[in-house]
């Protein structure tokens, strides 16, 4: 154990919204470990961003659908920092396809990346939260977990677990001062609106009353917020951050 200092620790915090949450939270102060799947030269190009000075920021390998990986995680960040005080549950993966042609193993592999890793660091990491007396864990789901899309029955039905799983957890665990909260991103620039030719940008951003793409800035930003003694009365909510788009 190497101090005190509040702990988080951020699952898939390689690219776009978990990679800001990382440096949003490293710059405020926390140490921060983050999770990823594959991307070594990311995940080594971010702690070197931050390790400069002092080690504070650490990624590890691991799948996130897997217990044993998780359980590894949890294990390696109490070791090397004492505690957990925040969690971030952000990894996940999609396999769209309308579902006639949706195969098992699409709905399957979705499924696990997306809500079972919820449920597999949420349940390790509460423990650690209940010894301190104090927790902040935020799931982000999507806006196509309220709505639907079509195309994504397995990712929507994935967000929307999450959904439901974060009220019920919230519910568990609200008399013990951990608040459970749910952030809800509408379209958000990614490695995958990168890809969109113009015209494809058109006509998503006129489904956005603000007329803009987000930013993952705009996620870190929220989860700032709602690891605060400011939002110490927010639990089991559904924050959407998508320009307007779902009101």
């Amino acid at each position: 154990m190497e101090n005190q200092a509040k702990t988080a620790l951020v699952t898939g915090g390689t690219r776009g919204i978990g990679r800001a949450i990382v440096v949003q939270l490293a710059r405020t102060g926390y140490n921060v470990v983050f999770t990823y799947n594959s991307s070594d030269d990311l995940a080594k190009a971010l702690c070197d961003e931050f390790n400069s000075s002092s080690e504070k920021v650490i990624g590890i390998k691991a799948d996130a659908a897997d217990f044993p990986s998780a359980e590894n995680v949890i294990s390696k960040t109490l070791e090397k920092f004492g505690r957990i005080d925040i969690l971030v549950n952000n990894a996940g993966i999609t396999k769209d396809t309308l579902i006639l042609r949706m195969s098992p193993d699409d709905f399957d592999a979705v499924i696990n990346a997306n809500l079972k890793s919820t449920f597999n660091y949420t349940k390790l990491a509460v423990k650690a939260m209940l010894n301190l007396k104090w927790g902040r864990i935020i799931n982000i789901s999507s806006v196509v977990g309220i709505t639907g899309n079509p195309g994504q029955s397995n990712y929507v039905a994935s967000k929307a677990g999450v959904i439901g799983f974060s009220k019920s957890v919230a519910k568990e665990v609200a008399t013990r001062n951990i608040t459970v909260n749910v952030i809800a991103p509408g379209f958000i620039e990614s490695d995958m609106t990168a890809k969109l030719n113009e015209k494809q940008k058109e006509a998503i951003t006129n489904l956005i009353p603000q007329k803009k793409i987000g930013k993952p800035e705009d996620i870190a930003g929220l989860v700032k917020f709602l690891i605060t003694e400011d939002a110490s009365y927010i639990t089991g909510q559904v924050i959407c951050v998508d320009g307007g788009m779902t009101m």
